[in-house]
C-alpha cells in the first residue's frame, strides 16, 4: 500500500469546482496534483493551480492543471507535504529546498492542509534538520550564529551537481540540526531574525489539517 498515495487521493476529495489550490512540493504532493489533474479531467472541474516551485509548475503542466500567480488569486485550499509533523500541527519542511515560496503560499491561503505518510508524525520535532534558506554570501555568519544556538550546521549539497543546492530564488540552504526543539514558534521566529536568512523550514499555527496515510488507514488530524 502506498500510504503517501492513499493520503494525496483523500486531499484530492476535499478539492472543489473553481476552488484556486496551493500546489505543494515532494514526493507525497506529486500524487496530489495528479489526482487532481484526474478530477478535472473527469468531472470538468474548473480549478486554478499556484506552484511552490518549478518542479509542482512542471507537474501541473503536465496535470493539465491552468496556472497563475499570487499577484492574480487569493487561494482557497493549499496542499503540501511535510518532513516532520508534531502533535500540534507543528512542521519541519524543506527537504526540496522549497519552503520559502512554500511558507508564502501556504500562509495565505485560506485553508492549508498537510499531507503524508504516518512515519512523518512524530512526539516533537527535531529528528529532521531545520532547513534555513541563506544569502550565499551571508552562508559563514548565519552558520555561526546557529553554532551559538546550539546547531550543527552544514550547507546543503547537490546530488546531480557540483557545489551547493541553488533553490529556486538563487539562494543556498543550510540544514540545521537541533539536540532538541522546545519551542519551535520562538525558534522559528529567532531563525528568522539572524541577518541573511530568508526563511526557515519550522511552520508553526499555520495547519488546519494534517491528513496521515497509515497502515489502519487514513487519519485526520
Amino acid at each position: 500500500m502506498n500510504l503517501k498515495k492513499e493520503a494525496a487521493i483523500k486531499a484530492a476529495e476535499y478539492v472543489n469546482d473553481g476552488n484556486v489550490l496551493g500546489l505543494g512540493t515532494g514526493s507525497t504532493t506529486h500524487y496530489f496534483i495528479e489526482e487532481v489533474g484526474n478530477r478535472i479531467k473527469n468531472e470538468e472541474l474548473e480549478i486554478i493551480g499556484i506552484p511552490t516551485s518549478y518542479q509542482s509548475f512542471l507537474l501541473a503542466k503536465k496535470a493539465n492543471i491552468p496556472i497563475s500567480t499570487l499577484e492574480e488569486y487569493d487561494i482557497d485550499l493549499a496542499v503540501d507535504g511535510a518532513d516532520e509533523i508534531d502533535p500540534d500541527l507543528n512542521l519541519i519542511k524543506g527537504g526540496g529546498a522549497a519552503h520559502t515560496l512554500e511558507k508564502i503560499i501556504d500562509y495565505s491561503a485560506g485553508k492549508f492542509f498537510v499531507i503524508a505518510d504516518e512515519s512523518k508524525y512524530v512526539k516533537e520535532l527535531g529528528n529532521f534538520p531545520v532547513p534555513v534558506e541563506v544569502i550565499s554570501e551571508s552562508a559563514r555568519v548565519v552558520m555561526n550564529a546557529l553554532k551559538d544556538m546550539g546547531a550543527t550546521s552544514t550547507i546543503r549539497m547537490g546530488q546531480s551537481k557540483d557545489g551547493p543546492v541553488i533553490t529556486d530564488n538563487g539562494n543556498f540552504v543550510i540544514d540545521a540540526k537541533f539536540n532538541e526543539i522546545l519551542s519551535p514558534e520562538h525558534l522559528e521566529i529567532d531563525l528568522n531574525s539572524i541577518p541573511g536568512v530568508v526563511e526557515n523550514g519550522i511552520f508553526t499555527q499555520m495547519v488546519d489539517k494534517a491528513i496521515l496515510g497509515t497502515n489502519e488507514g487514513i487519519k485526520e488530524l
